[in-house]
């Protein structure tokens, strides 16, 4: 069986750590570097590092807070942020990335994904799919871009089914009804696409209890379950979690 994967991530404004609710009201939380080598150091699976408003801002992802991440990180990294073409994409995994996150410019060009996965191989492409409920009572989302600004009125699911056949190599799934409020992740969304596709899901947004995490691999059938600010703050942490998760059954490495 399969392990499942703790991913703690950094969302990056002007190069430093911020976290809001619902992608709005970010708060700074400090330095990328000291923060991730904090994750290395406390058994975290994996880091994705995020520069939220690259693609908003129209600039590339901040290389050099790649490589100051990366310099001393024994994990692996999935960036993404502002990325266009395959050239950014080389010069991130030369920065230190071992994966590329790809998002705006994906939903624009979805041959970005199928050229990166030819040229890169599909085990360094991740496609990062931002959805919202259309109705709070009825299932659906609908696909944003450009940091939760843009509603694409693609259909998620749909969006999910097309990533996995133009070569992505997983799928990291936010909610953006949950982020930051921690009332735990959205498992409707999370089985909707799991039903849906064959390769791995990393959930996000809406992690508050250890109790959440379990339930985003048992109900949502997730591979991967990522979070931020419970552990930025220190509130929770990834040996504690990982404790949790084993004695409920659920193998974690």
């Amino acid at each position: 069986m399969l392990r499942k994967r703790i991913i703690p991530c950094l969302d990056l404004k002007d190069g430093k750590v911020v976290k809001g609710v619902k992608f709005i009201d970010l708060v700074s939380m400090g330095d990328p570097a000291a923060h991730a080598l904090y994750y290395n150091n406390e058994g975290a699976d994996e880091l994705v590092i995020l520069d939220i408003t690259a693609s908003h801002e129209a600039r590339g992802t901040l290389v050099h807070v790649v490589e100051a991440v990366a310099e001393n990180l024994f994990i692996p990294l999935t960036v993404g942020g502002g990325v266009r073409t395959t050239d950014d994409v080389r010069a991130l995994l030369l920065a230190g990335a071992d994966r590329v996150s790809l998002n705006t410019s994906a939903v624009s060009r979805p041959a970005l994904i199928s050229e990166s996965a030819e040229r890169f191989g599909t085990q360094c492409v991740v496609s990062a799919i931002d959805a919202r409920r259309r109705d709070p009572s009825l299932p659906g989302w609908d696909v944003y871009v450009y940091g939760g600004r843009e509603n694409t009125g693609k259909d998620a699911v749909e969006w999910a089914e097309e990533v996995e056949k133009r070569g992505a190599g997983e799928i990291l799934l936010t909610s953006m009804d949950r982020d930051g409020t921690q009332i735990g992740y959205d498992c409707e969304l999370l089985r909707a696409v799991t039903e849906r596709v064959t390769i791995p899901i990393i959930a996000s947004g809406g992690a508050g209890t250890m109790e959440h995490f379990a339930e985003a691999f048992a109900d949502g059938g997730a591979d991967a379950v990522l979070a931020a600010s419970l552990f930025h703050t220190r509130s929770m942490t990834i040996r504690d979690l990982k404790s949790f998760l084993a004695k409920r059954g659920v193998p974690v490495r």
